[in-house]
């Protein structure tokens, strides 16, 4: 079995959680694999590459993510989630039109300084592990870009007002300091209190199916798996003539190729139609070559 399986992940558990459900159905000879992981108590779309897919993982993960997030003003939180200690700030008032102004603000290339409480590492320990004993270090900002920010809906639950946004963003982005960072800005402080995330890449949180539908029907597997290219559509292709062609490919060597091609990452289909390898296209002394990167060898 080989493919992409757009689950929708459920609140409470984590992505590797997802995986280890997926394997007491799936034939143990196929490899799984998650792109882009997410928070236990965040849901949404996780991609779960099956089988010879999980060698395409390495060229999606610099895909676009799209997320609604619920954030709460006028307190804030050290994991910065609902998930923390909370503290409260004691403001809470704040103006539209200045809220509107800093979404608009963080939108484009911005840098991030990452929560205390992350998978990132500091001198060989993950940051949570430090947070978790009560150390706190300075993180370096990192680079990220929000490609928009929207603000959905407002309103206030148990006096305090909860904010809901729309955010596209690129690798790298964490949501729920991009919450601490409005709340800083608008003076009141704010902590995530939800997150789903609706898409990435290719994959939308309206074509995904539920873990638990998949898992009660795993005899329906083969009718929700996404081909092998579903994910790199965007990526050029082109097909082999011949049979010596595709074995050439298959055995890891360059093709001369005549006709007009893009220089970069190219999809190589068989003479038989079939997903063969993903190539690099190169030119050398006024000739294009194809350079396999990865060759999906026929199962």
């Amino acid at each position: 079995m080989d493919g992409f399986l757009n689950i929708n992940k459920p609140e409470g558990i984590s992505s590797y959680d997802v995986i280890r459900n997926l394997k007491k159905i799936i034939p143990r000879s196929s490899k799984l694999g998650h792109l882009g992981t997410l928070d236990p108590w965040a849901s949404g779309v996780l991609p779960v590459a099956v089988g010879r897919a999980t060698r395409v993982i390495q060229y999606l993960e610099d895909e676009r993510k799209l997320y609604i997030a619920e954030m709460v003003l006028g307190a804030i939180s050290d994991t910065e989630d609902s998930h923390g200690n909370i503290s409260y700030t004691g403001t809470c008032l704040y103006q539209e039109e200045r809220l509107l102004d800093i979404l608009a603000s963080l939108q484009g290339r911005i840098e991030q300084i990452p929560p205390m409480y992350s998978a990132l590492h500091h001198q060989g320990k993950r940051l949570y592990q430090l947070a978790r004993q009560g150390i706190t270090v300075e993180r370096k900002p990192r680079k990220i870009e929000i490609y928009s920010i929207q603000l959905l809906s407002q309103k206030l639950e148990n006096h305090l007002p909860r904010l809901t946004i729309e955010v596209s963003c690129s690798r790298g982005t964490y949501i729920r300091s991009l919450c601490r960072d409005i709340g800083e800005k608008l003076g009141t402080g704010a902590y995530m209190s939800r997150l789903i995330r609706k898409g990435s890449g290719v994959f939308k949180i309206e074509d995904s199916t539920a873990l638990k539908e998949i898992m009660d029907n795993p005899h329906n597997l083969e009718g929700i798996i996404y081909p092998l290219d579903y994910p790199l559509q965007n990526i050029p292709a082109l097909k082999l003539y011949t049979a010596e062609q595709d074995i050439d490919i298959i055995n890891g060597k360059s093709l001369k190729w005549d006709e007009a091609l893009s220089s970069g990452l190219a999809r190589v289909y068989s003479s038989m139609g079939n997903l063969l390898a993903l190539a690099q296209i190169k030119e050398q002394n006024g000739m294009l070559l194809i350079q396999p990167k990865t060759v999906f060898i026929p199962g």
